[in-house]
């Protein structure tokens, strides 16, 4: 997969920019843009699977441990079917980052920041092809490990059920940080009836108490 055009106001708002960037910041932006789209192929993977809800949590077939909590149990309501999705920059995004980072913090920081919005995107693109290929009734937001009470400690149990170290080179650490760092794990829904649209962004969010983007008035996430 080739990058498309990144958004460089999604990118601005990652900086703590509000309002329109003003010259400096987004010449930042340009030149990071530039050497993301030129230095990094995006990767992903998918796999669709079965959903059973049971006394210990939510079961996939893929998976050989259950989902716990309250979000996710809501999130999957009515859902028979799910697909697990995992997408990465590669690790040439976070090399870009740190060669930044020697020389040039401000550039680093533009550099970290639209990879931030590059991975989003990436995303909405990887769910848009795995749907066209594969067509659904209704389907769900994305929900990753960590967001909500779903334990975040599933990342290792997700990359084992897409074999996602092999196929895309993505990998967790012992603290069950992503590696590549601009990588996401996420699940969707699958449904033949219409779903819950439950809540969504800061008001299931586990860091909302202690988020720098919250306490500036600036949102993370563009459908939140």
């Amino acid at each position: 997969m080739e990058l498309l055009p990144i958004s460089k106001a999604e990118a601005a708002r990652y900086m703590g920019v509000k309002g329109t960037p003003d010259p400096a910041v987004a010449e930042l932006l340009d030149r990071a843009e530039s050497l993301v789209m030129e230095r990094v192929r995006p990767k992903y993977v998918y796999l669709e699977t079965d959903v059973t809800f049971t006394d210990e949590g939510v079961l996939l077939g893929a998976m050989a441990e259950p989902m716990t909590g309250v979000d996710i149990k809501r999130h999957l309501k009515g859902c028979k079917r799910a697909v697990l999705l995992a997408a990465t920059l590669s690790q040439e995004a976070d090399k870009l980052i740190r060669q930044a980072a020697v020389t040039d913090m401000a550039q680093s920081l533009a550099l970290d920041c639209i990879c931030s919005a590059a991975v989003e995107q990436v995303c909405d693109r990887a769910e848009k092809e795995i749907f066209a290929a594969n067509p659904c009734r209704y389907r769900t937001w994305r929900f990753s490990p960590g967001y909500g009470d779903l334990p975040i400690t599933l990342q290792r149990s997700f990359l084992l059920a897409l074999n996602a170290q092999r196929r895309i080179g993505l990998t967790v650490t012992d603290s069950c940080l992503l590696i590549p760092s601009k990588s996401v794990t996420a699940v969707i829904g699958v449904s033949d009836a219409p779903v819950e649209r439950g809540p969504k962004g800061c008001a299931v969010c586990t860091m909302k108490d202690s988020c720098a983007y919250r306490a500036a008035g600036i949102k993370c996430g563009k459908n939140m």
